[in-house]
């Protein structure tokens, strides 16, 4: 069965709209659920990549690794490596105050990009990870960007029912009163830090699977692929704008602000001179930073708000 024309470009969007998802996920965990302010998403995101290439890729002198693992594995070890760096950022950080942890995850995620980037015995520098193993071997007959997009469906489903059943436990609502007052949780007897590491790890551990699902999707990364606009900027508006604290607006704000940037995309590339294309980027995400403030405007708490179920939702 071969796949073409609008929709292998359809299967190929809902493909990046569910890597997003997953992303945004383990955002949603970290901010929506306990009000922690990770501005380092990037930093979590690339070394899951990373480490499921290194982890799956064939021997090579290029980069470290070449361990050639199943997908499987290499999906385990990008969660377990985001979420040990995450660990690590998370006992330094997690005491300080809101606005400084924002400053601290962004520069981390900086120097996470550099040392990427510039250590090529580890990662072949700019030159990038080729041939990142995918989870099928051989040929489907053309069906495999169908066969990859079922993976991911399927990746979603688990991270999102898994944090459904998060939220509704006890353990949820440890994390709940944790956002709205840290003192009134500290005087129930709650060890602060404790949660907020758990929280910050788990959360992160999601970004290194979503990560490792993107790099198995596109068989190649190199730093350039991780800026701040992919991978901070667009998922936490992506959040914002779908409903923070509700699991089921973070996958709608994947969904639309994704359906904007692939429009801007198309316009910028097809339909504007090409001597403008420059200025046309820089428009690009003012139009996406208009469409935030008019969703604040009129959906102050986003397009599905938390505590919004729709009717064949079972109530709470």
């Amino acid at each position: 069965m071969e796949i073409s024309g609008f929709l292998a470009y359809f299967i190929f969007f809902l493909t990046f709209v569910g890597i997003y998802g997953v992303l945004i996920l383990g955002l949603n965990l970290q901010w929506g659920f306990t009000g922690q302010v990770n501005f380092g998403v990037a930093a979590f995101f690339m070394v899951g990549a990373y480490a499921m290439a290194i982890a799956t890729t064939a021997p090579t002198d290029d980069h470290l690794g070449g361990f050639g693992l199943p997908f499987v594995v290499g999906l385990i070890i990008a969660m377990i490596i985001s979420g040990a760096l995450a660990f690590l950022v998370g006992i330094v950080t997690l005491r300080l105050r809101a606005d400084y942890l924002a400053i601290a995850t962004i520069g981390i995620a900086e120097i996470v990009r550099q040392f990427l980037k510039n250590e090529d015995w580890l990662t072949n520098g700019v030159r990038g990870i080729v041939d990142i193993r995918k989870p099928y071997e051989g040929e489907l007959g053309g069906a495999e960007p169908l066969v990859y997009l079922a993976i991911v469906a399927v990746a979603v489903a688990i991270v999102f029912f898994a944090l459904e059943r998060l939220r509704k436990s006890p353990f949820g609502r440890v994390l709940r009163a944790l956002r709205e007052n840290e003192d009134t949780a500290r005087a129930s007897g709650k060890s602060i830090v404790s949660f907020q590491l758990q929280v910050f790890v788990l959360g992160s551990s999601i970004m290194g699977l979503a990560g490792g699902l993107y790099a198995s999707f596109f068989s190649f990364i190199s730093p350039e692929a991780f800026t701040n606009t992919i991978a901070n900027f667009l998922p936490w508006v992506m959040l914002i704008a779908g409903g923070s604290g509700n699991n089921y607006g973070t996958m709608l704000g994947a969904f639309v602000i994704w359906v904007v940037w692939t429009v801007t995309d198309y316009v910028i590339n097809q339909v504007i001179p090409a001597d403008m294309v420059t200025k046309a980027g820089a428009l690009r995400l003012l139009l996406i930073g208009v469409l935030l403030q008019v969703i604040l405007l009129f959906r102050p708490k986003g397009l599905l708000p938390e505590g919004f179920r729709l009717k064949f939702m079972r109530k709470e």
